[in-house]
């Protein structure tokens, strides 16, 4: 992350019962079934993107952030976001959370926070970076899919 990030860390509260948080066994199961990576519309857009002759490393861990997709070659990452987790239309949203709330506001405003502070590490060192919604890739994966190739195109043209 970069040393120079002017926002303020956003603090985020322990989730145990010490700190007010209760979880029943059953949410408990629910929210472990969640995966951080290899999710669906992520093997759809790495699918793609092979079949269009492109290689490309996952959850690299070389870069901050550790990007879903990164081609080295390019200097170009690509970030498929939960839409929850990474708060989608978050100001509209984050008034309907209804249990837990003085966990998951800051939770996923630190997640947003992060977000942003990825960003602007991978730019300074000379990355492009796509962050497309898992919701997009679904719904129109060749429209992402061609943002990232024209981008890609470019970039090949230079590099040749």
């Amino acid at each position: 992350m970069p040393d120079n990030y002017s926002e303020e860390r956003i603090k985020v509260p322990r989730f145990n019962e010490e700190s007010g948080f209760y979880t029943t066994p059953e949410r408990s199961k629910i929210m472990g079934k969640i995966r951080g990576k290899n999710t669906k519309p992520e093997l759809a857009f790495r699918k793609a993107l092979y079949a269009a002759g492109y290689r490309y490393r996952i959850d690299y861990k070389k870069l901050v952030g550790k990007p879903d997709i990164a081609l080295k070659k390019y200097r170009t990452v690509i970030f498929i976001d939960g839409e929850f987790w990474h708060g989608h239309n978050w100001e509209e949203r984050k008034h309907k959370i209804k249990t837990n709330k003085e966990f998951w506001i800051p939770k996923i405003e630190r997640n947003l926070q992060r977000d942003r502070e990825v960003n602007q590490a991978l730019d300074q060192l000379g990355y492009t970076v796509f962050r497309f919604w898992e919701r997009e890739v679904k719904k129109d994966l060749e429209r992402c899919l061609q943002m990232v190739v024209s981008h890609l195109e470019a970039k090949g043209d230079k590099e040749v």
